[in-house]
């Protein structure tokens, strides 16, 4: 579905990639994670055809993405986390966007923003900007656009609205589909995610599977000072150290998404090492 091939971007002189390799398939919530200014947003934008790489290359659904073909164009959809809305009513909002994407479904949208509590006549200039995220979140999924691209969709959303989110984006997913989240808030996306790609300074450092992750990896308290010391990672709490380490049973448990990002950014070669076994 999206294929990227030696990429290399750079913004005048600062380097972003370098000989990035990546594929994104259907059927799949892509998490892709890693602190702000690490790249995150600008593959997205590349993916999206709204930058253009410098060498290597990006086919999306058999498509160059910055030729910008209406066919593609249909396809994808990306919500940006800093963006613009006109001053208009949901309804005229509907009325001017959704013809642009053939597959939109006007009675999922009006679903969406009901569980997101947005009255279906509002105006996009009256809401706040957490409410127009949801708004947008909301046309995103409905436009059944086959690649959905969401850089920090749950910045600006308040608990409850993020539980929603989860809710919705759960519901929504179909075979055909492919979601790649962009975001530093792992833990709001744990469990929504089935692959884990983490970018540190333009580089993959990790890209893996859940079930492989979770196979390979064990997420728990220890209490004893050498299981502590054994282990890839570790933090203390009031009850004792969590830690991430080798799981030797190899019995699938619970991942811990914000254990592993920690686990990755402070002790790759570790990890690495024991994903190559």
């Amino acid at each position: 579905m999206i294929s990227i091939k030696n990429l290399s971007f750079a913004y005048k002189k600062k380097p972003v990639f370098d000989g990035l390799n990546l594929q994104f398939k259907a059927g799949h919530v892509y998490g892709l994670l890693g602190k702000n200014g690490t790249g995150k947003s600008s593959l997205l934008r590349n993916i999206a055809g709204l930058l253009y790489p410098q060498n290597g290359s990006i086919t999306v659904n058999g498509f160059t993405p910055f030729e910008r073909l209406p066919v593609f164009l249909e396809d994808v959809f990306m919500v940006p986390e800093e963006f613009y809305l006109p001053d208009i009513s949901v309804p005229d909002f509907i009325k001017h966007y959704a013809p642009f994407y053939p597959r939109f479904n006007s009675e999922k949208f009006r679903n969406y923003i009901a569980v997101f509590e947005i009255p279906a006549d509002s105006t996009l200039q009256n809401m706040s900007y957490g409410q127009k995220k949801k708004v947008l979140i909301s046309f995103a999924l409905a436009t059944n656009a086959r690649i959905l691209l969401m850089d920090e969709p749950t910045n600006g959303l308040d608990i409850m609205s993020k539980s929603q989110f989860r809710k919705i984006l759960a519901e929504a997913l179909d075979e055909e589909q492919c979601i790649i989240i962009s975001t530093h808030q792992v833990k709001d996306l744990e469990n929504l995610i089935d692959r884990i790609t983490i970018i540190d300074e333009g580089k993959i450092l990790f890209d893996e599977n859940v079930e492989t992750i979770t196979k390979k990896l064990s997420f728990r308290f220890a209490y004893d000072a050498e299981d502590v010391a054994a282990a890839i990672y570790s933090e203390s709490s009031l009850i004792g150290n969590v830690i991430v380490a080798p799981n030797i049973d190899g019995d699938e448990g619970k991942l811990d998404l914000e254990l592993l990002y920690k686990a990755i950014i402070t002790n790759s070669e570790k990890i690495t090492k024991l994903f190559q076994q």
